[in-house]
């Protein structure tokens, strides 16, 4: 299990959504938007499930 991750479209930087899921559950999981509060630059983000990853700590 993992956090999925999107790209901040300002500063470039990795940033969680906070959304909990398994790799490969998620790369088969139907195409969504979604939005995600960024504390880097304290904007919302929208994004699809296209964009994102799951990361999944060692």
């Amino acid at each position: 299990m993992g956090i999925v991750m999107i790209k901040c479209p300002q500063t470039g930087r990795e940033i969680p959504t906070g959304i909990k899921a398994d790799r490969e559950r998620f790369r088969c999981s139907a195409v969504f938007f979604a939005r995600t509060y960024c504390s880097i630059c304290q904007a919302n983000h929208e994004w699809f499930a296209k964009e994102a990853w799951v990361y999944e700590p060692s």
